[in-house]
C-alpha cells in the first residue's frame, strides 16, 4: 500500500477515533460516573468511621485530610472535562493504531472489502486489547483496592494485554497457514479454538487479583461499574468500527477510481 494511502487512513482512523470517543465519553459519563460516585461514597463513609474509631468519635485529623483535598482536582471537573479528556485522548490513539493495524491487514487476511475489514479489525482489538483482559482482571472503580499492590496490579494487566494481542497475531497466522490445507472456514475456526485454548491455559498460570477489591465492597456496585466499563470499550470500538469503515471505503474507493481514471487508454489496470 502507498504511503500516502496509509498516511490518508491514519488521519481518518483518528477522526473516526475522534467520534467514537465522543460517544464513549456519552456512555461513561451517563453509565460510568454513578457507579464511581458510588464507590468514592463507599470510600468516604469506610474512612469517616476508621477515623472515628481511632481518635475517639474526636474531629482529629480532620484539618488534614481537609487540606490535602483543597489542591486536587474537584470531582465534577473529573467528572466532566477530565473524563472527556481521557476518553477522546485514549480514542484518537486508538483510532490511529487501528488504522495502521487495518493497513496492514486489508488484503492480508481474506477478500474482504474496505467496510468489512474495519468491522474486523475493531472487532479483533475490542477482543484483544480490552475483553480478554478485562475477564481475567477485570476494572474495578477508584480507591477500592489495596494501594500496596496498585503497582504489581497494573503490571499483570499489561502482561494480559499484551499477552493477548500476541496471541491474537499468533492466531491470525495460525489460520493463514492452515487455510490451503483446512479451507478458509475450518481454518478460521481451528485457529480460534486454539486462541482459547491458549487464553485459558494463561489465565490459569498468570496470578490473580485478591486484592483487588477491599472486603464488603458492595458486590451489586462493583458489577455495575465493571459492566459501565465493559459498555464504554463496546461503544468505542462498534462505533470506530462503523465511521471507519465508512471512510476507508470512500477514500480507496475514490483513489482507485482515480487510479483507473489517469491509466493511459488500453494500459493494463493495476489489480
Amino acid at each position: 500500500m502507498h504511503a500516502s494511502t496509509v498516511r490518508s487512513l491514519l488521519v481518518r482512523g483518528m477522526l473516526a477515533g475522534l467520534i467514537a470517543g465522543l460517544l464513549a465519553f456519552a456512555v461513561a459519563y451517563v453509565v460510568g460516573e454513578p457507579p464511581v460516585d458510588g464507590a468514592i461514597a463507599v470510600e468516604e463513609a469506610q474512612a469517616a468511621q476508621e477515623a472515628h474509631a481511632g481518635h475517639g468519635g474526636g474531629a482529629a485529623g480532620a484539618p488534614e485530610a481537609a487540606g490535602e483535598e483543597e489542591g486536587a482536582v474537584s470531582r465534577p471537573v473529573q467528572s466532566t472535562f477530565g473524563l472527556a479528556t481521557g476518553v477522546l485522548v485514549y480514542g484518537v490513539a486508538l483510532g490511529g493504531i487501528a488504522a495502521l493495524a487495518f493497513s496492514f491487514a486489508l488484503g492480508r487476511v481474506g477478500r474482504f472489502s474496505p467496510r468489512a475489514t474495519a468491522a474486523l479489525t475493531a472487532a479483533a482489538a475490542f477482543t484483544t486489547v480490552y475483553l480478554v483482559p478485562f475477564l481475567k482482571y477485570p476494572a474495578t472503580p477508584p480507591a477500592v483496592g489495596n494501594p500496596d499492590t496498585i503497582g504489581k496490579r497494573t503490571t499483570l494487566f499489561f502482561l494480559m494485554i499484551l499477552l493477548s494481542v500476541l496471541l491474537g497475531l499468533a492466531a491470525v497466522v495460525a489460520g493463514r497457514r492452515l487455510a490451503p490445507g483446512l479451507g478458509n472456514w475450518n481454518a478460521t475456526l481451528a485457529a480460534a479454538g486454539g486462541f482459547v485454548v491458549v487464553t485459558a491455559i494463561a489465565f490459569a498460570v498468570l496470578p490473580a487479583n485478591d486484592d483487588a477489591v477491599k472486603a464488603g465492597f458492595p458486590a451489586a456496585l462493583l458489577w455495575e461499574f465493571r459492566l459501565a466499563s465493559l459498555a464504554v470499550q463496546a461503544v468505542l470500538w462498534a462505533v470506530f468500527g462503523i465511521v471507519f469503515g465508512a471512510l476507508a471505503q470512500r477514500a480507496l474507493t475514490s483513489r482507485t477510481a482515480a487510479a483507473d481514471a489517469s491509466a493511459p487508454l488500453g494500459a493494463p489496470l493495476a489489480g
